[in-house]
């Protein structure tokens, strides 16, 4: 028996949201045999055709790669291929599912790298959650591609096996859950600072949720110059003379606690929204109604679980003067394809062997840049279907680098 379900469609042009009725046949269909294959890009149609692309033409290249290295970058694919990295163990919504289960998503993402990038990508999933075997299996791989986009790995391991990575691999490395969130909002709070008449260092933000993509989220609104930041965990809020966190100086929250909350708050929720101008949710925590409340006049609220926000942007928008989520059928959706396929990009097309602080407030800056002609309470960011994106952001990505 067939089941429904609906999906909300993109409505960030629209002036009401729409549905979409899908049918769980429809949408497995799509999915039968995969949403990937491999193409040819030269012709095979005769003998000549065979004699160059494979025996004996291709003996040529091959010679010529083992006599300079260097040539592989030209003559093969693999500096303009993405790997899409995964153990399963953060999923979407849905957790620690595995590596089998976590395929259909990255091979949607190596699917987006193509649709928004222009560049080639194949998933890569692996049956271990131990961070140096991941990071040996991508070494021994390393002359089959160009740059490594991790996914879906759970925190605090994903932060190890990010700067593992970095350090064991002459290509850029980024973690997608992390970074790419973290360059959307930065760009969203860039145009919603400007909305609400705000400078963006003035601002004083508090961030629910200390995993991969709160503490990447803390990290560029510092690189950004807001200097007022503070965190929240499960435990209430992050501070340096917090017992669990003072037992572990080491931790990622322990260093983010010496680099935020200068007031020195401490408590939870309510203490952190006091006199608060933006609220920043990137974990299944609600936020209570009476908490907003405490906000300052015309606040900010980025409420970016998915697929259930923090707090429902029409109760949001009784005390906050722009509202985000990360759902299509809300104004302002603060999506990572905004980000991530212009970001590699880049990257790849300046040759850089990093992703550092520098290319990925560019990419922030270049996103919000083509929202100003028409920015409002509704408009802070570009729709993640605006073909203006990708280019802006390899463009700016790539002068970054040529800068560094």
């Amino acid at each position: 028996m067939s089941t429904e379900t609906i999906i909300p469609i993109d409505s960030s042009a629209a002036s009401s949201p729409e549905n979409l009725v899908l049918t769980d046949q429809e949408i497995f269909a799509s999915h039968q045999g995969g949403k990937l294959s491999i193409s040819s890009t030269v012709p095979l149609a005769n003998k000549r055709d065979l004699s160059i692309a494979y025996t004996p033409g291709v003996a040529q290249v091959s010679r010529a790669i083992h006599a300079n290295p260097e040539l592989a970058k030209t003559l093969t694919w693999a500096q303009r291929l993405v790997v899409v990295v995964s153990d399963g163990t953060a999923v979407l919504g849905l957790g620690n599912i595995g590596a089998s289960a976590s395929l259909p998503v990255m091979e949607g993402k190596s699917a987006l790298f193509k649709a928004f990038g222009e560049l080639d990508s194949i998933p890569l999933v692996l049956n271990t959650t131990k961070v140096d075997e991941i990071v040996e299996t991508l070494v021994r791989l390393r002359p089959s591609f160009g740059a490594v986009n991790l996914e879906d790995v759970s925190a605090p391991r994903c932060f190890e096996l990010e700067e593992k990575l970095i350090e064991a691999l002459d290509c850029p490395v980024m973690h997608d859950d992390q970074h790419g969130t973290a360059v959307v909002v930065l760009a969203a709070l860039t145009g919603a600072a400007k909305v609400t008449g705000r400078e963006l260092g003035g601002l004083r933000v508090v961030v629910s949720g200390a995993g991969a993509a709160g503490i990447a989220v803390a990290e560029i609104l510092l690189a950004a110059g807001i200097k007022d930041v503070v965190l929240l965990d499960s435990r209430g809020v992050i501070n340096k003379d917090r017992a669990d966190i003072a037992a572990d100086p080491a931790s990622k929250k322990a260093q983010m606690a010496q680099r935020s909350n200068p007031r020195g708050v401490s408590g939870g929720p309510g203490e952190a929204l006091l006199g608060a101008d933006v609220f920043i949710g990137v974990s299944s925590s609600k936020v209570a109604e009476e908490h907003l409340k405490l906000m300052n006049h015309n606040s900010i609220v980025f409420a970016l679980s998915n697929p259930d926000p923090e707090v429902l942007p029409e109760v949001a928008a009784k005390y906050a003067a722009v509202v985000a989520t990360g759902r299509s059928d809300f104004p302002n959706q603060i999506n990572n394809v905004l980000a991530f396929p212009g970001i590699f990009r880049g990257a790849l097309d300046a040759g850089a062997r990093r992703i550092t602080p520098a290319m990925k407030l560019a990419a922030a800056r270049a996103i919000a840049e083509l929202a100003e002609a028409d920015l409002s309470a509704d408009y802070i960011v570009p729709s993640p279907l605006d073909p203006r994106v990708a280019p802006a952001v390899t463009a700016a990505v790539a002068a970054a680098v040529v800068a560094e």
